[in-house]
């Protein structure tokens, strides 16, 4: 008897995490999916595994995606009864994604109408409840469709169109599936979905209730989260050595553990303090010195951050690289030991001809133990697209370390970085350099007043100020900002620049 080949007989069914490379089939499916209703943009996708990739999951047989589904989580409570689908989901970006929140909120499945049938959508429903379980998620919450609604809104209102579904009188092809998969009705919702005429635009908010959750007090009744940063407003004056700058650096960072500080800030290219003792005077080459001094930088920030427990932005240090290009960069040490870094993405005028500084090309948001953050150095935050895109990455909070030598090239830092506070509805926080290094060769004059900025709202600090030093002396500020008061007044302040935004009009696409 011969042997039969089984793997010439198998196909492979698995249901994974979307990955980039399945965008485009997704939106091929989607397409086939809904025909007449408004696709996935790119960006959307883009952004939905950007900010929550655990959430959107796909079903793949036979090596082609046949079914996916995208969530995203949200304290539900803090959304109006009779929300539509572009309240709930930022229109379609996801942005408003709240990882302390406790219900895991559905924004859509679909499934290849040829493989209708095959059980993909109750396998997808299934991921969604191992997802909240594993989360310890209280709920899943759904706006659904209700697409045999036209077939019968002449006789009948939506009310009763759901309840003779309920009753089996009627069959709708997802309330019903919806039922059968443990969901129960919460309301009826007009206008949720303005494209989708089967329904008359109407959805059917349905609930399925985790009963493995285990309540956490804190994310019930958390009303605070507040994150302390100290500012440096570092002075540059004659130094000796390396020594004698980590001493001054030290005293700064002990001074942020004193106050119990989460952040402690310091300057753009402070670290050029070490060309007044390396006694060169060609621009170019005393960069490349101060460049040679990166390992024992690194170490000492690295060293303090742990020693201080605090999170520190290390200002930004000349980086030569292995091709012999120089980049401005600023690091993040984190109070765990762990380090990241920001490549300043746009270079000055004055980098370029004096210093021949290399830019960098890509926007990081940071996690650390206060949320995620991100570190925009100097001219970074005077356009306005690169905090628009941390921000859409989850950003809270933007420090810009600034190095500027008069009143209009700081006054240029400080009205962008107040700007960005608003339009984004996030906080900034500017750290600069004063004093004077007279010997030294375009790092002679300084002038700054560094300060930590809130978007302009009741809930706020009056100006949008936390806090600010005084002009052009050696101090620090420090203030507290708190990341709860944020999170509401994005979803209910009196302005709502990150909801609000038209993206039918325009959008801002990151080239990565």
């Amino acid at each position: 008897m011969s042997t039969i080949d089984l793997s010439k007989f198998e196909k492979k069914m698995i249901i994974r995490n979307i990955k980039p490379d399945d965008i485009d089939e997704i939106l091929a499916l989607q397409k086939l999916s809904f025909p007449g209703m408004d696709p996935w943009k790119k960006e959307q996708l883009e952004s939905h595994l950007a900010i929550f990739p655990e959430g959107q999951i796909c079903a793949e047989y036979d090596g082609e995606i046949i079914g996916s589904c995208s969530s995203l989580i949200v304290n539900f409570d803090e959304y109006d009864d009779q929300h539509t689908w572009d309240d709930i989901t930022d229109e379609g970006y996801i942005t408003n994604h709240n990882p302390e929140g406790y219900n895991l909120y559905g924004i859509e499945v679909m499934v290849h109408p040829k493989y209708r049938g095959m059980k993909i959508g109750r396998r997808l429903y299934e991921a969604r409840k191992d997802l909240a379980r594993e989360l310890n998620l209280k709920s899943i919450i759904i706006g659904g469709r209700i697409p045999n609604y036209h077939k019968h809104s002449a006789e009948m209102s939506p009310r009763e169109y759901v309840e003779q579904v309920i009753h089996h009188k009627i069959y709708d092809p997802v309330l019903s599936f919806q039922l059968m998969n443990g969901f129960t009705l919460m309301r009826i919702n007009p206008g949720y979905l303005p494209d989708d005429l089967a329904s008359n635009k109407y959805a059917t908010l349905m609930e399925w209730n985790n009963v493995d959750y285990v309540r956490r007090s804190k994310r019930h009744f958390k009303t605070s989260f507040p994150v302390r940063i100290c500012v440096v407003q570092y002075m540059m004056k004659q130094i000796n050595s390396f020594e004698e700058f980590a001493t001054q650096v030290e005293y700064y960072t002990d001074v942020a553990y004193d106050a119990k500080a989460d952040f402690c800030v310091f300057p753009e290219i402070f670290t050029t303090q070490l060309m007044s003792f390396l006694n060169e005077k060609i621009p170019s080459k005393a960069v490349q010195r101060v460049a040679e001094y990166t390992e024992e930088y690194i170490e000492l920030f690295t060293n303090l951050a742990v020693k201080y427990n605090v999170n520190i932005i290390g200002g930004s240090h000349f980086v030569e690289e292995d091709n012999g290009d120089i980049f401005n960069i600023a690091y993040l040490f984190r109070r765990d030991g762990t380090i990241e870094k920001q490549y300043k993405v746009h270079i000055t005028p004055n980098e370029r001809k004096w210093w021949g500084i290399s830019p960098g090309d890509k926007v990081e948001v940071f996690d650390t133990d206060c949320g995620k953050i991100a570190i925009q150095i100097c001219y970074d935050i005077e356009f306005p697209e690169l905090a628009r895109i941390a921000t859409d990455k989850g950003a809270n909070i933007i420090f810009t370390p600034f190095c500027t030598e008069d009143r209009q090239g700081y006054l240029r830092v400080r009205y962008c970085s107040q700007a960005r506070a608003i339009e984004n509805q996030i906080y900034t926080v500017i750290a600069g350099t004063v004093g004077n290094l007279p010997e030294t060769e375009n790092m002679d004059i300084q002038y700054a007043q560094s300060a930590i900025f809130a978007p302009s709202d009741f809930e706020f600090a009056r100006d949008g100020i936390v806090g600010e030093c005084n002009p052009n002396i050696e101090m620090v500020v420090i203030g507290d900002v708190d990341l709860e008061i944020l999170r509401r007044q994005r979803q209910s302040g009196t302005v709502r620049q990150l909801k609000d935004r038209r993206h039918d009009v325009y959008n801002i696409k990151y080239k990565k």
